[in-house]
């Protein structure tokens, strides 16, 4: 019987700017996973714990038991696999909840059967189970969950993933208000067509925001945080979010966006005090509606997804 847990951190995915196309890992924040290896074939859910019983055991619907069972696929092999989840994300939150599940799962399976893939293998098996969580088999949340960092998708047929430089100093405050944010309802709202001035404006500020994690940029990243296809009507389902941009922009922030889909918001800024400073701040602008709101300063997770213990 052999055993192994891993953890996979949460994620910020379109990073305003690069929607469906860039996201990058957290630290800290995250679920374990732990892989079991069981003489009886096929892949089990056994225990899930943090999730309020809202998640499925049924292995074609969970999160975790799709993404290991898509990598059995690939091997061609039918072995016998359990799995214990461990929650350490809010469902719905906008942190690559679902992303972070496969992720661990991905992780622990694979050093179970004795590491056949590398990390970046792994992104496509994790992607079926984002099929299966929301419709899309995306990867700008499950790409930095296994490898870390920030990563741009720059390509899905064939998958196309690149691991981005990090910058010095370059911290995220999460906020997490207390309502939960479907993302087929958010996708929902998404328009289907954009001008030709909106994609062109949007092009610029992908290209400027990488333009400046490579150059270590702090200003060139600020002046490129800017989204004008999606924040314009998911910003709409998350109260208070314009007050908040304007009171961390004085603060001394890099800029902020929401969080994938939301109903999380993410703030970037240079350095801790300033990130520190902006979470207490945010937290006041949602008191001031009344609504409760979890504050997360976080550097940004450069190591991905990690077996933690054997």
């Amino acid at each position: 019987m052999k055993l192994v847990t891993a953890f996979a951190p949460a994620t910020v995915a379109n990073v305003s700017c690069g929607f469906d196309i860039l996201g990058f890992a957290i630290d800290e924040l995250g679920d374990e996973v732990t892989v079991k290896l069981v003489d009886t074939p096929g892949v089990k859910v056994v225990e899930i714990q943090g999730d309020g019983g809202k998640l499925p055991f049924d292995a074609d619907k969970n999160t975790c038991s799709v993404a290991v069972q898509a990598m059995l696929n690939s091997l061609g092999v039918n072995l016998g696999i359990e799995l214990s989840l461990f929650k350490g994300l809010p469902l719905g939150s906008g942190m690559g909840s679902s992303a972070a599940s496969a992720a661990a799962a991905l992780v622990a399976a694979n050093e179970v059967l004795g590491n056949p893939f590398e990390k970046m293998d792994l992104v496509p098996f994790a992607m079926e189970a984002e099929r299966i969580a929301c419709g899309t088999a995306h990867a700008d949340n499950v790409a930095p969950s296994i490898l870390g960092g920030f990563v741009l998708i720059k390509d899905y047929d064939p998958l196309d993933v690149i691991k981005l430089p990090v910058p010095d100093g370059l911290y995220c405050t999460l906020l997490h208000p207390h309502l939960e944010l479907k993302t087929m309802d958010s996708r929902s709202v998404l328009r289907q067509q954009i001008s030709l001035k909106e994609s062109t404006v949007q092009s610029g500020n992908i290209a400027g925001f990488i333009a400046g994690l490579f150059r270590n940029d702090f200003q060139l990243i600020s002046r490129s945080l800017k989204d004008v296809i999606a924040e314009p009507t998911r910003a709409l389902l998350i109260p208070g979010f314009y007050e908040l941009r304007n009171v961390v922009r004085e603060i001394g922030a890099l800029g902020s966006g929401i969080s994938g889909s939301g109903p999380t918001i993410f703030i970037l800024s240079e350095g801790k005090e300033i990130a520190l400073k902006v979470g207490k701040e945010s937290k006041k602008v949602f008191e001031k509606i009344g609504l409760e709101v979890d504050v997360y300063v976080s550097k940004v997770n450069d190591k991905g997804a990690y077996v933690q213990s054997h």
